[in-house]
């Protein structure tokens, strides 16, 4: 069925493959760093976001967590942090610029006073940011949240290394997504089932829930791939992160039974000595109570690299999980649904 261009162009009516292929590109993107200057370092960064909005600062945090000369914080909901202040940096993240909640956080953001960055497409953000002279990055439009993650990405970064808080990273992301692109060619849609990793996972899940599990280098791609198989496939989809699955999740697949449950595992050779062994050592205490793991081995050099390459292949997976569903991989109906009732 995946080989068949007929089939996919039917369930593909908004060419999600083609904006999966020309992600790379969202990395190359320039942003307008005028205004940055009127800033101080900020003691933090607060990013007020939700869905796809949020999952940039999951990336940057993941990539950069370990470098960063001070926390970001991800806020997703209503309301900011008490150590909100003029100190600290607070970055209003909506693709459609109408999120409720991060709508909410930015007009307290401004009561207390912080340095605020608006990161949008448009919307009641673009309004508040013209009406009080806010920063604003501009992201490109036209696509679902989940599909401009990577425009987040190189945004957040410009505004990380403007303030000088790290150098090169701009570069890094733009030779990063060089190397990328050149890996996608096999799980193209010409690419056929025998030989496309990513059309292969896509008939191990279909029909069952998928259970994603990474250690600390792909923690944040494990999330992308729950994200990307509600939204993409209209599937079930759950994830969790080694070590701390050790400390509670594991012991629940005791009493499982006969699941029918898909567990996925994204390894790296990156990650430290001890979650490789925990990884080795799950797999043999759990034999016989969880499924078999589906083991995928980052490919790349670099934590940014294999980051990219395993979100990258979650994106085509879904998107061919979707066309097994016999459904269009880009709408959400249902949550433009729940917006509408919200509203009311």
């Amino acid at each position: 069925m995946l080989d068949h261009a007929d089939v996919i162009s039917r369930y593909d009516q908004h060419d999600i493959l083609g904006v999966i292929a020309d992600q790379p590109n969202q990395l190359r993107q320039s942003y307008s760093t005028a205004g940055l200057g009127k800033f101080k370092k900020p003691t933090a960064i607060v990013v007020a976001g939700m869905g796809g909005s949020a999952i940039a600062a999951e990336f940057i945090k993941n990539w950069l967590g370990d470098r960063l000369p001070v926390p970001l914080v991800i806020v997703r909901g209503y309301e900011l942090p008490a150590f909100v202040d003029k100190t600290t940096l607070v970055v209003a993240s909506s693709y459609s610029g109408n999120t409720e909640e991060t709508v909410s956080c930015l007009k307290d953001a401004e009561k207390r006073g912080a340095m605020i960055i608006e990161l949008t497409t448009g919307g009641h953000l673009d309004v508040e940011a013209k009406a009080h002279h806010l920063i604003e990055l501009t992201v490109p439009a036209g696509l679902q949240p989940r599909l401009a993650v990577l425009y987040g990405v190189k945004a957040l970064a410009t505004v990380i290394e403007s303030l000088g808080l790290l150098t090169g990273i701009k570069q890094e992301l733009e030779a990063a997504a060089d190397w990328v692109e050149s890996q996608l060619g096999p799980w193209t849609p010409t690419t056929p089932t025998e030989e496309n990793s990513a059309k292969q996972l896509a008939k191990a899940f279909k029909d069952h829930p998928v259970v994603i599990y990474g250690g600390p280098v792909l923690a944040m791609p494990a999330m992308k791939w729950k994200i990307d198989i509600n939204e993409n496939a209209k599937s079930l989809a759950f994830y969790n992160y080694l070590p701390e699955f050790n400390h509670n999740e594991f012991l629940g697949w005791g009493h499982t039974g006969h699941s029918d449950l898909v567990v996925v595992e994204l390894q790296s050779n990156l990650d430290n000595t001890q979650v490789k062994k925990r990884f080795s050592a799950t797999n043999r205490l759990l034999s016989g109570d969880m499924p078999d793991p589906i083991v995928v081995t980052a490919q790349g050099k670099t934590k940014l690299e294999q980051m990219l390459w395993t979100i990258l292949l979650g994106d085509y997976a879904s998107a061919y999980l979707a066309f097994l569903n016999q459904v269009d991989p880009t709408p959400v109906p249902l949550i433009e649904k729940l917006k509408h009732e919200l509203a009311d």
